[in-house]
């Protein structure tokens, strides 16, 4: 029995396990729910700066758990506008809720978002289910 992940709708998802939120010319970024639960007790995050500017793909934070570190790639082009301060002090919200409290950073977009390059809900869940098939059959 595969355990269950959220993957809510009003999202888009990056093979890396990151989700973007489209708000007007803004974006919001995080990690999924599949990702924290991969990570497991996530005990430390490293922010990006206000100002700075991120390609697509490029390392946007680090997030250290009790089990690895891993970073969170951007999955769009743009600067960073605004970051999630209570990630400091309350690392866990990434694993309590990572599509709410838990959200990594805003940023404006500096190129029209690829939505090629990323998957829709229903794109991803198969992503992830494909993922913990493989794992199944090691």
């Amino acid at each position: 029995m595969s355990e269950e992940f959220e993957v809510p709708s009003g999202y888009y998802y990056t093979r890396e396990h990151e989700w973007v939120k489209v708000e007007k010319d803004k974006v919001r970024v995080g990690i999924t729910d599949y990702a924290q639960k991969k990570l497991r007790e996530i005990i430390f995050v490293e922010l990006p700066n206000v100002g700075q500017k991120v390609k697509v793909n490029e390392t946007l934070a680090t997030i250290e758990s009790v089990k690895a570190s891993a970073d969170v790639y951007s999955p769009v082009s743009g600067k960073v506008v605004e970051v999630n301060s209570k990630l400091i002090d309350n690392p866990e919200l990434l694993n309590e809720d990572p599509y709410g409290e838990g959200w990594i950073a805003v940023l404006e977009l500096l190129e029209e978002i690829k939505y090629e390059d990323l998957m829709d809900p229903d794109e991803y869940r198969r992503y992830i289910e494909d993922l913990e098939e493989m794992r199944v059959e090691e």
